[in-house]
Order: C-alpha cells, then structure tokens, then sequence
C-alpha cells in the first residue's frame, strides 16, 4: 500500500518516501485533534503501512495533549529503523511571534538546549534521529543569520545529542549558509501543488542530495486548490490530495513527504498516494 521508494537521509537513515507528520494529533496551535486513543491507532497503523519517518515537535503541545508523549505510549520501545524528526527554535505562534528576530527567545544557545533536551525526554531518548532549526518568518526586514544557532544545534550533535541536522522555514541564501557551516541532511519548507516559490531550491537540495520535506503538502490550514487538479483524480478514482502528494512524490526523488492528519481512514489514504502513478499527460496538466 506504501510507495517502495526510499531516500537515505543524511547518507545513512533509510526512509520511506511517505512519512508521517504529528501537528493534527494535537489540534496545535488550533483545531481539531483526535482522541487518545485514535490517536495512538494512528501512530501504530502508520507503522504498520511502512511509514518509518515521523516527523513532531515539542511545539506540538496543546491542552495537556503532547504529540512526543503520544509517540512514545504508541511506538516505544521504537522499531529499529524508526527516523524520528523534530524541530527547535523560533515559535510559530506564542511569546515569540511577535519579537524581531534576533529577539526570538528559542533561537539563544541556551534554549536551543533546552529544546533538543525537552525532545529527548518526552520521548525517551538519548539521541535524536535529525533536528531541524526552524528560523523566523522568511523575507522580513528583520531576518537574521542562522549560523549562530545552527552552531549552537552543531555543539550539541557533537555532545552525541543529535546524529544529523537539518534546516526549516529558510530561504536559498539560508541553505548556501547553513552548508559551509554543517553538514545538512534535509530541509523542512512550505510547498506544494499550488506553491512551489521554493522550486530552485528543491533541485538545489536533490543536487547536493539533501531531502526536502514540504510542510504543508496538502494546503495545511487551506485545501490545495490546483487548475485540473479535480479532472486529473478524477481519471485516476483518486482524492485530490492523493494527486497533490503524487505530484510532490514524482516533481523529484529527494522530497519526503510528512503528511498529517487526525483520521485512520485519510491516513491510509495519504499512503496509498505512494502507488499512484501520475502519467506525462497528468503532470503536464497539473504544469
């Protein structure tokens, strides 16, 4: 049912294409989210399709609901080829949201630490698989270099903390950067069927065979919407967000996909995108 395509990411953690993404677990930073134990059958069902690739965060933590603790209940002690994900520095909503910034609390040394040690403790580890250093808002007057958090990020996967790196909400500039600083195994950024301002550094990344990991790769907050989108699921009796992820699946080899969702049935969904096989005609449809 999952794609049999896989993506070693930062040289040595084979990955399925098709992973899993945490946020709706939580209803965080708004929403609906599933019960405990719908929740937990996600997880586990996940596992069981072939996803070895599920990316969270400690951000993801609303009501007393943590999707790191829910990790942990469903799938600990973890399957061996289990790649856990997650993702410190600047809030995307919160206390930070409204600094400049440089002044953005989660991207000191010190909570940087405290970020990767809050990860690890929730879901009982002793290292953590790749952490993404996720920057501020892209393109504003206030943007700062990430070379002063990544090395901070750097020290702590020389502590033995953290076994790779990786990079989220970052421009073409920032990727340039990060690379002379650290080696970088993957970049978590807004794209998909309907967004793709991120289309040079996708082939950028497949070039220097770094992942890339769309957030949103459905639309998120917004459904996809697409010209011919509709027509091409259509001809395949497939939903329009099993085409969208298809379409991420075949734009290039180093995207993985993360896609969340709070229901079992959309979940066996979004994996079985992995075996739909978009044709010329329908990729040149979608353009």
């Amino acid at each position: 049912m999952t794609t049999t395509e896989r993506w070693d990411m930062g040289g040595d953690l084979s990955v399925a294409r098709i992973g899993y993404g945490t946020m709706k677990l939580t209803g965080w930073p708004r929403g609906e989210r599933p019960d405990r134990e719908t929740s937990l059958a996600i997880l586990r069902r996940a596992v069981e399709l072939g996803v070895n690739h599920i990316d969270t965060s400690y951000y993801y933590d609303r009501d007393g609901v943590s999707a790191n603790e829910l990790i942990r209940e469903a799938l600990h002690p973890y399957p061996d080829d289990l790649v856990i994900v997650t993702k410190v520095g600047a809030l995307v909503e919160g206390s930070d949201i409204a600094l400049p910034a440089a002044e953005k609390t989660g991207l000191t040394a010190d909570n940087l630490r405290r970020g990767v040690e809050a990860n690890l403790r929730s879901l009982g580890l002793d290292r953590m698989d790749v952490v993404n250093l996720r920057m501020g808002d892209l393109g504003g007057s206030d943007a700062v270099s990430l070379a002063e958090p990544l090395e901070a990020l750097l020290a702590l996967r020389e502590e033995g903390l953290i076994r790779h790196l990786g990079i989220s909400n970052v421009s073409a500039d920032d990727f340039t950067e990060a690379r002379r600083i650290a080696p970088i195994a993957c970049v978590q950024n807004l794209y998909n069927l309907a967004q793709r301002g991120d289309d040079p550094l996708v082939d950028a990344c497949a070039e220097a065979g770094v992942a890339y990991v769309p957030f949103f790769p459905v639309g998120g907050f917004q459904p996809v919407t697409a010209e011919h989108l509709e027509a091409v699921a259509a001809r395949h009796d497939a939903t329009m967000p099993q085409v969208a992820l298809a379409w991420l699946l075949a734009r290039s080899p180093n995207i993985l996909l993360i896609p969340g969702t709070g229901s079992l049935t959309h979940l066996e969904e979004n994996i079985a995108a992995g075996s739909l096989e978009l044709t010329a005609e329908d990729l040149a449809e979608l353009g």
